[in-house]
This record gives structure tokens, C-alpha cells and sequence, in this order.
């Protein structure tokens, strides 16, 4: 059992406290208590999520995640909802597990219902058939969405035939061969203790979660833990994808494959996208070039540091912008990156982004479905106990030297994948990406 309060640089006191179990049943189990808290965040993360997917049914671990709340053993849909809207509580499935809040002093409900919901689910035909044609709705819309077919294709370009290359709730071609016995057999397999973290925060007592969740969960099955395994994606070049569409506007997404979270560039490359992409507009050169000077588009950011994980995350820069200003966009988006390879930033453009990056840093631990999803990514990313100390300082240290030098390293101007929507032409993209 660990606590700790931090003090990020600037002087302003951020508190994350931190009490670590192990549940009987093999789960990791987290709790942050916050006396006095108005509302209590719940969240079960599994390790494996999409990477599960059968072949040929991907979308399985979002359906199965999705259908959770459809109906258990003991409760039917509408039993579980009229349990939960009294409550001010609402339980969000993804394909990597569960995201649960309750206001007030409720959580004990809410632990028993979210519970229940990972042990004995019963996937009832009729809702997954329902869940099934929501499911294909979006997809079929998304279809008709330009950005959105962008998008999916620049992972591909990204990723290859990887499954992070999918989206993680499937396409029209592979959720139709899904069905409750698909959903069964997937939840019995993936939905194991040994595989499983709980983080708990609100107005609540570390022992006395630990008592609840061990009753609770008694005789959840261990099952295996997965093996790491390497990933392997395409090597970093030009490559380019078209979708044709009939639009007065065309969607560019421009990147290559980033970093993984535990580079020790991380603190470096996130100031260096608040300089380069994700900064508000007066610290952010994309947006100030592009949009500002050129008025190419309103949306327009880049970032290497924002999809970081367990595997190496993607740069990417985006824009929205008419069709015949495309090749524009991609110059510009070339050429600050090149820029900040080149040239020194100065002292003051780095002083004023790391004095927005550093000042804004404990508004995002403020409410507590954030806080509980810190501490499941301290225990995937293996954070040490001063984190929420070290990373403001660390942003405070970098200097102009050290974002040329991560720019180098990090950045690809030459090895870029496009992926782009509209009535644009790949004979086109590729000419910008090699001018």
C-alpha cells in the first residue's frame, strides 16, 4: 500500500493518493481516496482488449464489453437501469473493459451492479442482434463519412495488417459473423481476474473497498496470463491512400509511426508538440501558420506524444481544408516540421509553452474519472510513485537544444503516409509528399 501527494512546478498542489491490493481472486485492485468527494469513479481495465478479436470477427471485444449492461443472471436490461438512474450512475463499456460513476456516497450499488455485470452476463440474443444493428448503423455512416474513412485509412498505412491498423469496434464486413455464442466464448476467455485492474476514486476508505470487491468477486475465474509479444508494423515511408468522394472539402491526416509511452523523450516531445501542433493558438505554429496566416482551415493540429502507449503510437497532423489548397496544407505541414528541426526555438516561444503546459497540468486530475484512469495507466506504463512530480519538472527542464534533438530523432518529413478523403487524387498526394 503506497501514498503519495505531488506538487508539479508552478507551485500548485496536486494531489493523487494511491493505495495498492491485491484481490483475492489474483485482480489488481487501486483506490485514491478524496474525502469528501461529490461523485466516485470506477474503472476495470483488461489487459488484451481488441488484440483478442478473433480472426475474421473483429469488433468481438467491443460488443462483448457493449453488452455487458444488456442483461445479467440476476437483473434484465431494464432492471439494471432502473437501478442505476436513481443513483445519478452511469457504466460505460469499451473494448479494453469498464467505466463506471456515481454521485454521492453510492458506490457500494455501483460495485455490486458493475460486478455482477463482469460475472454473469447472459448476451441475450434479441440485444445482440439490437446491439448488432446499432453497431452496422454507425459503420454504414462512417462509410459515408469522409474524415472518418481518412482516418481508418491512415492507420492502415500506419499499422499495416496489425490490429491496431482496425478499428476496434469492427467494420461492416466482420460484425455480422458475430453472435452471443461468439460473445460467450470471448468474454469466458478474456474476462479473467489475473488479467484485470480496478482503480477506485471518490469519498471512499482503501480497506473497505478491498472488503467489498473480495466478496464481490469471490470465484472469479484466474484464467492465463497473455505473453508479451512484439509488435510488428510496416517500416516508416511514403505511402499514400485516396478515398474519392463528391465533398467541397477534403480531410488530410499526414504522419508515420511515433513513440511508445516509456521513451524517455516522452517530457520533450510533449513540449515539442505544444510547439509544433496541440498548443492553444498562440503557441502553436501549425495552427498559427495554417490557419491563421494561410486561413487554409479552422481544425488543423499535429501530435507525437498524445498516442503513446504499451506500443508505439502514431505523429499525426490533420487538416480539413478545400480541395485545391490541399497541396498547400502539405507544404505547410512538411515544412514546420522540417523548420523545427533546423531552427532553434527561441527562448521565449519556450518559455510560453511551457508555462501554459506546466500552469494547466493539475486541471486535468480535477475530476475523478480522470484520476482513476491515471491510475490504471501508472500500473500499465509502470509509473514510479514521484511521477506527478518529476513530469512538470521534466517539462520545465527541456531547453531549445533538446526539442531540435527530439525533432530529429522523432520526427520524419521525408517518410510520411497521407491518407486523404475528397476529391483529391493519389497522383497528387504523392507529388506533395516528395516536392
Amino acid at each position: 500500500m503506497t501514498t503519495h501527494e505531488r506538487r508539479p512546478s508552478g507551485g500548485v498542489r496536486l494531489s493523487v493518493p494511491v493505495e495498492r491490493y491485491e484481490l483475492k481472486c489474483g485482480a489488481s485492485l487501486l483506490v485514491s481516496p478524496r474525502p469528501g468527494a461529490p461523485v466516485t469513479a470506477l474503472e476495470l481495465h483488461l489487459k488484451g482488449g481488441p488484440s483478442l478479436d478473433p480472426a475474421g470477427k473483429e469488433g468481438t471485444a467491443y460488443l462483448t464489453s457493449a453488452l455487458l449492461a444488456q442483461g445479467t443472471e440476476k437483473w434484465s436490461e431494464e432492471e439494471l437501469a432502473a437501478q442505476l438512474e436513481p443513483m445519478g450512475a452511469q457504466i460505460i463499456g469499451s473494448a479494453s473493459g469498464l467505466a463506471a460513476r456515481v454521485e454521492g456516497k453510492e458506490w457500494k450499488s455501483l460495485a455490486s451492479i458493475l460486478t455482477e455485470m463482469i460475472l454473469k452476463p447472459t448476451f441475450p440474443a434479441d440485444r445482440v442482434k439490437l446491439q448488432k444493428q446499432r453497431l452496422q448503423h454507425r459503420l454504414l455512416v462512417e462509410r459515408e463519412n469522409p474524415q472518418a474513412q481518412a482516418r481508418l485509412g491512415f492507420r492502415r498505412l500506419i499499422y499495416g495488417d496489425h490490429w491496431m491498423g482496425r478499428a476496434a469496434y469492427g467494420s461492416l464486413e466482420t460484425v455480422p459473423k458475430i453472435n452471443a455464442r461468439t460473445l460467450r466464448a470471448h468474454h469466458k476467455r478474456a474476462w479473467v481476474s489475473n488479467r484485470a485492474t480496478i482503480a477506485v476514486c471518490g469519498d471512499v476508505e482503501g480497506p473497505a473497498v478491498k472488503r467489498l470487491f473480495d466478496r464481490l468477486l469471490k470465484g472469479w475465474e484466474p484464467g492465463t496470463l497473455l505473453k508479451p509479444r512484439k509488435p510488428k508494423f510496416p517500416k516508416r515511408g511514403v505511402r499514400v491512400a485516396s478515398h474519392p468522394a463528391e465533398r467541397r472539402q477534403a480531410h488530410l491526416f499526414l504522419g508515420h509511426l511515433g513513440i511508445r509511452r516509456s521513451d524517455p523523450d516522452y517530457p520533450a516531445l510533449v513540449v515539442l508538440d505544444h510547439v509544433l501542433g496541440t498548443g492553444p493558438g498562440f503557441t502553436n505554429r501549425i495552427a498559427r501558420r495554417l490557419r491563421d496566416q494561410l486561413g487554409l482551415a479552422y481544425t488543423v493540429h499535429a501530435s507525437i506524444s498524445s498516442s503513446a502507449g504499451i506500443s508505439p503510437g502514431v505523429f499525426t497532423a490533420y487538416i480539413g481544408t478545400s480541395p485545391e489548397n490541399v497541396e498547400t496544407a502539405i507544404a505547410g505541414f512538411l515544412g514546420e516540421m522540417e523548420r523545427i528541426q533546423t531552427e532553434p526555438v527561441e527562448e521565449a516561444e519556450l518559455d510560453l509553452v511551457k508555462g501554459y503546459l506546466i500552469g494547466s497540468f493539475p486541471m486535468g486530475y480535477e475530476r475523478a474519472a480522470r484520476r482513476a484512469s491515471y491510475l490504471i495507466a501508472s500500473r500499465i506504463h509502470g509509473f514510479p510513485d514521484d511521477y506527478l512530480e518529476t513530469l512538470p519538472r521534466a517539462f520545465g527542464e527541456v531547453t531549445p537544444a533538446d526539442i531540435q534533438r527530439v525533432a530529429k530523432k522523432h520526427l520524419h518529413p521525408r517518410a510520411c503516409c497521407l491518407s486523404a478523403s475528397g476529391p483529391v487524387k493519389s497522383s497528387v498526394l504523392k507529388a506533395a509528399l516528395r516536392s
